[in-house]
């Protein structure tokens, strides 16, 4: 039986399934140094051995043995695979273990039934950009996680972005906002980049200015706590520049676009948990 870690004692997480987002994790967990690579556990199916990168941890094939030999168990897997998976684990489940799942659209309900009474369980939905510990993670709890695990949950992610609590209900809208994000707005720096490259800017140098614009307006939001609306207005001079390419995404109906983007997202995902 697993014993909580002390601060002096480093966690013990299993990953069971270092795929893409697994991965990610496992990645950003390390160089924020959360705990020391022995310490992390993950699974992988066999024909992927060969092509997991080589992070220094402990890979098996053996869920149970994995979640067995750690505090906190991440089910980084497909949706489909929950259930099977919590039932596959549940002999090492027992009350004080923290079970933490990243996969899209299955309900702390869902978990609770599987894993067996009185397992604390969280529903996670990080985004890509955690590998560079700039991720944005929504966190809900289930009826059995303490005010301390909650806690744990929140330092977990918290190496690798910015976390935010919420009622379960709420989690689709995030999956749909934070957890889509990065994709729609690689398309808006690609968009932009092009558009460099149509008025003669270099392909390298017109996506270097899409990027770095990008994060800079970003971080201001985050740093300044205004409004993105007042930022914008910082930029706009009348008759200037900024408002006449204002003017025309208007015309091309981007604000509408966006939100319909994060709805059709939402949507999908509260599709997809059945509720």
């Amino acid at each position: 039986m697993s014993t909580p870690s002390t601060p002096d004692a480093p966690l013990r997480i299993a990953i069971l399934g270092l795929g893409k987002m697994g991965g990610i994790l496992a990645q950003g967990f390390l160089s924020a140094g959360l705990l020391p690579a022995k310490n992390l556990t993950a699974t992988v199916a066999r024909a992927d051995r060969d092509r997991t990168p080589d992070l220094g941890i402990t890979l098996t094939t053996d869920n149970l043995a994995a979640a067995s030999a750690a505090e906190i168990v991440l089910l980084a897997i497909k949706p489909y695979q929950i259930v099977d998976v919590l039932r596959q684990i549940a002999p090492a489940l027992q009350p004080g273990k923290l079970v933490i799942s990243v996969a899209a659209s299955i309900t702390t309900a869902t978990m609770e039934a599987a894993a067996g009474p009185e397992i604390a369980v969280i529903r996670a939905m990080p985004n890509t950009p955690a590998k560079l510990g700039a991720g944005m993670t929504a966190i809900c709890r289930g009826h059995h996680v303490t005010d301390a695990q909650l806690a744990l949950a929140e330092r977990i992610f918290a190496t690798v972005g910015r976390t935010v609590t919420l009622d379960e209900k709420l989690i689709d809208a995030a999956t749909g906002l934070s957890g889509s994000g990065p994709a729609y707005l690689y398309i808006i720096m690609d968009a932009l980049a092009e558009a460099g490259v149509s008025v003669g800017l270099p392909r390298d140098v017109a996506t270097l200015l899409a990027a770095q614009t990008t994060y800079g307006a970003a971080k201001m939001v985050l740093e300044t706590g205004l409004h993105p609306a007042q930022l914008k207005d910082q930029v706009t001079t009348p008759g200037g520049t900024t408002i006449a390419g204002i003017q025309a995404l208007e015309e091309g109906k981007i604000r509408a676009t966006l939100i319909h983007a994060v709805k059709r997202s939402a949507e999908r995902a509260k599709e997809l948990s059945g509720s």
